[in-house]
């Protein structure tokens, strides 16, 4: 493929490649308009041929040795890794991010593949002492975890490859079989990784539909789908919710994670995480930082050193390694970072620095005054914008921190002990940073949110439990 050239994305079905039947679906550079993919999307039959694929393979791969499925995850990281210069370019070009976010979004995928191998060695089961009153023959029981079956599941497009492997990695490595729906928004990267599945993995173990929302909708309520795991707005994984009845979710969805900084911080730091987590990959990250609370007597001085950080911002061509932040990846989402600033502003925020911008690409853009009665102080702007609000004391800043539906990620800066435990403990997030970026996950500790921020836990530890039901077999050793 040339640097350049465009792309067509295909379905994969039980190991073979298709053509969807549904409408053609393209998809255009954010930065300059140029064609970078087509594809035609699933129908809803060809979904139900996907789901019938994956049921047929589910039996043997679930019987498949721990060791076999372990060097099938580590062969798919080391071909994903082949392949991450043609990936990350085509990733740069179809969803504005910089290069350099693009290669760290596959090497991070690359680790999530070979991590899951990891996983399916240590699958392990419990042995449990019965309870039986006969005290010659007791109950024997064992617990086992078991894959769910055929999973669904549907990603989002501002980590095309890494978000993907999330999940596709545990549910592969517990035995389950996958029909997957990657973002209509970036095809073409969800068209390379399944290349790189089809080659790892035995025909009808994974399963590659392309599609808009009806294709993902089609999946959660399907009666042959076992499982069904999302990442993306909050919205419709509530959606997504409200349909699937009692079939087994992961949703991962929306933040407005809460950056605190008090009064004994290190100002600069603060603002170098703060600044970091707003703009890498232009603010379009369920992580990033959205509201920033900082007290009362530091508050200039970090409102003068995050402008000062913002100016370094270069904006450009994503392409171009000069560039630090590429344009927005689509209309939709930049309207809504739009709305949010005029809304702000509407109502009493002052621009402090930015606020401009030219086609798809937003300036890195600064808001003091920001109270709570702004849209952007309560909902997800997934933009390149710090909303900076203040306090006076620890009180106010919990409260503030706690007022909104989200519970993904929050941060509190400062250099008491006492202070960075009793804040982390009182922040309702899935993850608190002490004196770190929101914009940060560990890939061998759990993630996930509270409130509306989703449900379950990926990676680390959490991931086996997440796609595996437990199942008990008792031996009465009387009979």
């Amino acid at each position: 493929m040339g640097q350049n050239t465009a792309i067509t994305a295909r379905c994969l079905i039980g190991g073979s490649w298709r053509e969807g039947t549904g409408a053609e679906i393209t998809r255009r550079s954010p930065y300059n308009d140029e064609l970078v993919t087509s594809v035609r999307a699933a129908s809803h039959a060809e979904a139900d041929e996907a789901v019938a694929a994956a049921r047929a393979a589910r039996r043997a791969w679930a019987a498949t040795p721990a060791l076999a499925r372990a060097k099938a995850l580590h062969r798919a990281g080391d071909l994903l890794h082949e392949r991450r210069d043609e990936l990350a370019r085509l990733m740069t070009r179809e969803m504005g991010k910089t290069l350099t976010e693009s290669y760290e979004d596959v090497e991070y995928a690359v680790d999530d593949l070979k991590m899951a191998g990891e996983d399916a060695l240590r699958l392990l089961g419990q042995f449990v002492q019965g309870t039986s009153s006969d005290t010659q023959d007791p109950k024997r029981v064992l617990v086992q975890n078991v894959p769910v079956g055929v999973v669904g599941l549907a990603t989002p497009w501002n980590f095309p490859v890494a978000i993907p492997c999330e999940l596709l990695g545990p549910a592969l490595a517990c035995g389950n079989t996958i029909v997957w729906k990657p973002s209509e928004i970036t095809p073409g990267s969800g068209h390379l990784l399944a290349e790189v599945l089809a080659e790892a993995f035995p025909p009808g173990v994974v399963n590659v539909l392309h599609g808009r929302g009806d294709v993902g909708g089609h999946l959660v309520t399907h009666p042959h789908v076992d499982m069904f795991g999302f990442v993306g707005s909050t919205a419709t994984g509530e959606a997504i919710a409200r349909s699937a009845g009692v079939k087994k979710l992961l949703l991962e969805l929306g933040g407005n994670g809460p950056v605190v900084v008090m009064e004994d911080a290190n100002i600069d730091a603060a603002a170098e995480a703060t600044v970091y987590s707003a703009y890498y990959a232009g603010g379009q990250v369920c992580t990033a930082t959205e509201r920033v609370l900082v007290h009362d007597s530091v508050h200039d001085r970090f409102v003068a050193r995050v402008v000062e950080l913002s100016k370094a911002v270069t904006g450009g061509d994503p392409l171009d390694e000069a560039t630090t932040m590429g344009p927005m990846c689509f209309a939709g989402s930049f309207a809504k970072t739009r709305e949010h600033i005029d809304d702000a502003v509407a109502k009493g925020a002052q621009i402090v620095f930015g606020g401009g911008f030219d086609g798809l690409y937003h300036e890195p853009t600064v808001l003091t005054g920001v109270t709570s009665d702004m849209v952007i102080a309560q909902d997800e702007t997934f933009g390149p914008v710090v909303p900076i609000m203040h306090f006076s004391s620890q009180e106010e800043a919990i409260e503030l921190a706690n007022e909104t539906d989200y519970g993904l990620q929050g941060a509190v800066f400062t250099s008491s002990m006492p202070t960075a435990w009793r804040m982390a403990e009182a922040i309702e997030c899935g993850t608190v940073h002490v004196n770190g970026t929101t914009n940060h996950w560990e890939l061998l500790a759990p993630f996930g949110g509270m409130k509306k921020s989703g449900i379950g836990r990926i990676l680390g530890v959490a991931s086996p439990s997440s796609f595996t039901n437990q199942k008990q077999i008792t031996f009465d050793m009387g009979h």
